[in-house]
């Protein structure tokens, strides 16, 4: 599995724990889209990095990290394709992939340590999409980004 790991200079040190603990794990690669340092950056870009990386299939999953995780998740959620969620306890790390089929989980480097971070990280790898009533509810909110995308596309013809 392939994951794509961002972060902006809150989230830097524990965006490093979360790699080297993913590199450790077998079968798990990752592709690490920065900050590369605790340099003021802008989350917005590296949010969308990894959301593209995802979109474009060049990774399965994208973890992002901030000081909240609350900017990466709006940022990378303007990708299209990507459904990026918060979490801050182990059962919503499971729950946002189970029900809401999640491909991009975003935490918060100053509220979340490292060993909080593995354990949510490793919930939400191991959770399956459950589908049934939840698949419904999933594509609805692709709907969504079609609704979205004719809006600007008139707005833009004007």
């Amino acid at each position: 599995m392939m994951i794509a790991l961002g972060a902006d200079h809150a989230g830097f040190a524990l965006k490093q724990d979360l790699k080297s603990w993913l590199a450790g794990r077998g079968g798990v690669e990752v592709l690490d889209f920065g900050t590369h340092s605790t340099a003021s950056v802008d989350y917005p870009d590296f949010a969308v990095a990894v959301g593209r990386a995802v979109q474009e299939g060049r990774a399965e999953r994208g973890v992002l990290v901030c000081g909240s995780g609350v900017g990466m998740a709006i940022a990378a959620n303007k990708v299209a394709g990507i459904r990026a969620a918060v979490a801050v306890d182990v059962e919503t790390a499971r729950l946002c992939r189970a029900h809401n089929d999640t491909n991009v989980l975003a935490l918060g480097a100053r509220i979340t340590d490292a060993g909080a971070a593995v354990d949510l990280v490793q919930a939400w790898l191991e959770a399956e999409f459950e589908g049934g009533r939840h698949a419904r509810r999933v594509a609805k909110l692709s709907e969504l980004e079609d609704v979205r995308r004719a809006e600007a596309e008139h707005a833009s013809a004007r």
